[in-house]
C-alpha cells in the first residue's frame, strides 16, 4: 500500500507540473519512480501509458480550443515516432541497473533545460500569457520548420528512454518566430499521444509488460487525475516560471542524488547540491530582475 500511494504522489506532482507548465509530467514521474526502485523499462512503459491516457483527454482540450496545425503536428509525430522505437529498443535491450547512471545523467540535463527555460523571466512569462488566451483565434503565422523534424526525433528517443518529450521539443518550437506558443504547445501534446503510444507498444512487444503492474499504473492514473484541477488552480495563483524552476531544481537534485550513489560519491555530493541551489537562486534573482513591470487596468468610469 505504501508503494501504491508513493505512485500515486508521483503521479499528483507530475500532472500538477505538467498542468501548470505544458511539460514535464515524463522527466517527474520518471525520476520519482527511479528513486522508487522501479525497473527503468518498467517506469517508461508506465509513464507513457500513463502520457496515452492523460495526453488524449488533453489533446481534445486542445483541438476543442483551436490550438493545434494538423501539419505540424504530422511533422512532430512522425520522426517522434521513429526516436520512441530508437529509445525503447535501447531500453529493452541493456541491463537495467547499469542504464540507470546515464537516464540519471540524460534527466539532470533535461533539469538544467527546463531550469534555463523557465528562468528567461520574459519569454516565459509571453508564451504563458499567450497560452492563457485559448479562446483566442489562433494565429498562424509564416515560421521556419528548419530542424523541428530532428528536434522531434531527438524528442522520441528521449521520451522512449525516460519519457521526456516536451522539455526537447517545446523550447524549439516556442523560440520559433511567427509561430503561435498556443498553436506550439498544443500541436505538442496532441503528437505525444502517438509518440507515447508507440513507446509503451514497443516496449510491451518486447518484454510483455515485465515489471508493469497494473495497482501501480492505476495509482498513477489516479494521482494525475486528482492534480489536474489542482494545477488548474495553481497556474492562476502561482507564477508558473517560479514552479518550472522549482520543477527543474526537483530533477536535479534527486538526479545527482541517483549519480552519486552509482559511482559511490561520499561528500562531493553535496558540493553538486549547494550548485544547484546556488543556480536556483540565480534562476528566481534573474526571474525578478528581467520580469516584466505589470500595471493594473485603469477602472472604467460609471455613470448613473
Amino acid at each position: 500500500m505504501g508503494v501504491l500511494l508513493f505512485v500515486a504522489l508521483a503521479g499528483f506532482l507530475a500532472s500538477l507540473v505538467d498542468g501548470a507548465l505544458g511539460m514535464g509530467f515524463g522527466p517527474t514521474s520518471s525520476t520519482i519512480l527511479l528513486t522508487a526502485g522501479l525497473a527503468p523499462a518498467a517506469v517508461s512503459t508506465t509513464v507513457n501509458i500513463a502520457k496515452v491516457a492523460t495526453g488524449v483527454a488533453g489533446g481534445a482540450a486542445h483541438w476543442k480550443f483551436g490550438n493545434i496545425d494538423k501539419g505540424l503536428v504530422v511533422l512532430l509525430a512522425a520522426p517522434g515516432c521513429v526516436g520512441a522505437l530508437v529509445g525503447t529498443t535501447v531500453l529493452a535491450n541493456v541491463d537495467g541497473d547499469g542504464i540507470r547512471p546515464y537516464l540519471a545523467a540524460l534527466l539532470c540535463l533535461v533539469g538544467i533545460r527546463i531550469l534555463i527555460r523557465f528562468s528567461r523571466a520574459k519569454r516565459a512569462a509571453a508564451a504563458a500569457a499567450d497560452d492563457g488566451n485559448a479562446g483566442s483565434e489562433p494565429e498562424y503565422g509564416e515560421y521556419s520548420r528548419r530542424g523541428i523534424a530532428a528536434a522531434a526525433l531527438a524528442g522520441g528517443v528521449t521520451n522512449g528512454l525516460i519519457g521526456a518529450w516536451g522539455p526537447v521539443v517545446s523550447p524549439v518550437l516556442l523560440s520559433r518566430k511567427g509561430l503561435n506558443p498556443r498553436i506550439a504547445i498544443g500541436s505538442v501534446n496532441t503528437a505525444e499521444i502517438a509518440v507515447a503510444l508507440v513507446a509503451s507498444t514497443s516496449l510491451i512487444a518486447s518484454l510483455g509488460g515485465e515489471g508493469v503492474k497494473a495497482g501501480t499504473l492505476i495509482a498513477m492514473l489516479i494521482g494525475g487525475v486528482v492534480a489536474a484541477p489542482v494545477a488548474a488552480w495553481v497556474i492562476r495563483h502561482i507564477d508558473p516560471r517560479t514552479l518550472g524552476v522549482g520543477a527543474g531544481t526537483v530533477l536535479l537534485f534527486t538526479s545527482i542524488r541517483d549519480l552519486a550513489g552509482a559511482f559511490n560519491v561520499g561528500s562531493a555530493r553535496w558540493a553538486a547540491y549547494a550548485a544547484v541551489a546556488v543556480a536556483c537562486a540565480l534562476a528566481v534573482r534573474h526571474q525578478r530582475r528581467t520580469a516584466p513591470q505589470l500595471t493594473p487596468a485603469p477602472v472604467p468610469a460609471t455613470t448613473n
